[in-house]
């Protein structure tokens, strides 16, 4: 029964999270150098936990107080879903690639979780994605639900971190192709837009 919704969080949380950034060149780097690697693994992932929980319930909280919302915010959601589908179909075109270069050598671990504060903390994107988008979205479910879609999109930023950290050495030679790079652009259109879609289909039921 909830199934397809830890699918739903978990596919959306692998859209949002997968992109070149400095947060994930930065995780790369420490797993590269197997330097203090679990413990900015452990900090991104559970900071983007808590973000999202944040979102999802500050969200919902917003919702039951003025239930009107919720049909303009699923909207509003879908319409960037389809956005953030289309961006990634045209970085699907061009050629990237993720390199762990630069920064300090050495780190301590604080040093270490520090940077990775910055870079995931700092970010504005941070906020709009996990906050308000995978939030406003959450929030569209009932409690039982909502928990599952909370851990769907949890689980996805730590299984993507953990793979990006401790998985480095193998993944590095990969990420460093821009022809990767284009396929999971595609995979992320794709997806963005089937989430999109369900969401569409949701206010549909609703209304």
């Amino acid at each position: 029964m909830f199934f397809p919704i830890f699918i739903q969080g978990l596919l959306l949380g692998f859209g949002l999270i997968v992109a070149i950034g400095a947060q994930n060149a930065f995780v790369l780097r420490q797993g590269l150098r197997n330097e203090h690697v679990g413990s900015v693994v452990a900090f991104c992932a559970l900071a983007d936990a808590v973000l999202i929980t944040a979102g999802v319930m500050g969200m919902a909280q917003a919702l039951g107080q003025d239930p009107g919302v919720a049909r303009a915010l699923a909207l509003a959601g879908a319409a960037f879903l389809a956005f953030y589908g289309w961006q990634a179909f045209r970085r699907a075109r061009q050629t990237q690639r993720l390199e762990a270069t630069g920064g300090a050598t050495g780190l301590s671990r604080g040093s270490a979780v520090l940077q990775a504060a910055a870079f995931t903390l700092l970010n504005p994107h941070v906020y709009l994605d996990t906050v308000l988008l995978v939030g406003g979205i959450g929030a569209q479910h009932a409690p039982p639900s909502r928990t599952w879609f909370i851990f769907g999109a949890s689980t996805a930023s730590l299984c993507w971190f953990l793979l990006l950290g401790f998985g480095a050495r193998g993944l590095a030679p990969v990420f460093a192709r821009p022809r990767a790079w284009q396929i999971m652009d595609g995979l992320i259109g794709v997806t963005m837009w089937v989430l999109a879609a369900l969401l569409l289909r949701h206010v549909a039921t609703a209304g």
